[in-house]
């Protein structure tokens, strides 16, 4: 029998399963240096790591007054971030690894992201994790991307999951306080190193300050078994 029974694991996609910011920096920058702005820096990034590729650009078009709609902004970014992500997107090793072994129990599985449904099936299939995460919701395709927890709330429903039994893993704040709001626990590893200090990561049931650098998918794995009880 699984050590993890009754355990529901929903993973966040950019900076926690793959190695996806960069390519997110470089379509930003690039959609941006279309309209004429061109200081736009990986500082200016950090700030929309975590909420939805929608509310970045809306964000943009208010910042920079930029001419473009929403939508055509949007689109824009989702073109040039595909054309990334197609040709080499990373999935961090050891979270390869934990996904692994918690499909070798049968846990279900499901990504909650603030991507596009395009560009998670893009880097779920280029990173072949999609082999064991079949369960994926978009901010798309609920009324609030994080922190609300829309997007969470909505995988436990289609995991056939009560959200107390679902544990979150997160790289972004906003996402901490998503599974905050949504009931769950949270395994956060921050994507920013700087930003651990953030109040929402202080709500996680467990806080690797140091990232994906002090994560380990056995490590991982015995928490979740502690943290339910069942060691």
């Amino acid at each position: 029998m699984s050590k993890l029974r009754g355990i529901s694991v929903i993973f966040d996609l950019d900076g926690t399963l793959v190695d996806s910011e960069p390519h997110y920096y470089e379509a930003g920058r690039q959609t941006l240096a279309a309209y004429g702005i061109h200081d736009f820096t990986w500082a200016d990034h950090e700030r929309y790591v975590g909420i939805s590729t929608q509310e970045t650009v809306a964000d943009w078009k208010d910042r920079y007054r930029l001419p473009a709609s929403v939508d055509e902004l949007l689109a824009a970014k989702n073109r040039r971030y595909l054309a990334l992500a197609r040709s080499a997107t990373r999935a961090y090793p050891e979270m390869r690894t934990f996904v692994e072994l918690l499909a070798a129990e049968s846990v279900p599985m499901a990504v909650a992201s603030g991507s596009s449904p395009q560009a998670i099936a893009a880097v779920l299939a280029g990173t072949g994790l999609d082999a064991h995460l079949h369960t994926v919701v978009s901010a798309d395709e609920v009324a609030h991307g994080k922190p609300a927890p829309d997007v969470f709330l909505e995988a436990a429903r289609r995991l056939g999951a009560a959200p107390s039994d679902c544990v979150v893993l997160e790289d972004a704040a906003p996402g901490a306080a998503a599974a905050q709001a949504a009931g769950m626990r949270c395994l956060a590893i921050p994507y920013v190193p700087d930003q651990a200090d953030a109040p929402e990561f202080a709500t996680a049931g467990l806080l690797l300050r140091g990232g994906q650098e002090e994560f380990t998918a056995r490590s991982a794995y015995d928490w979740l078994v502690n943290s339910a009880g069942l060691s």
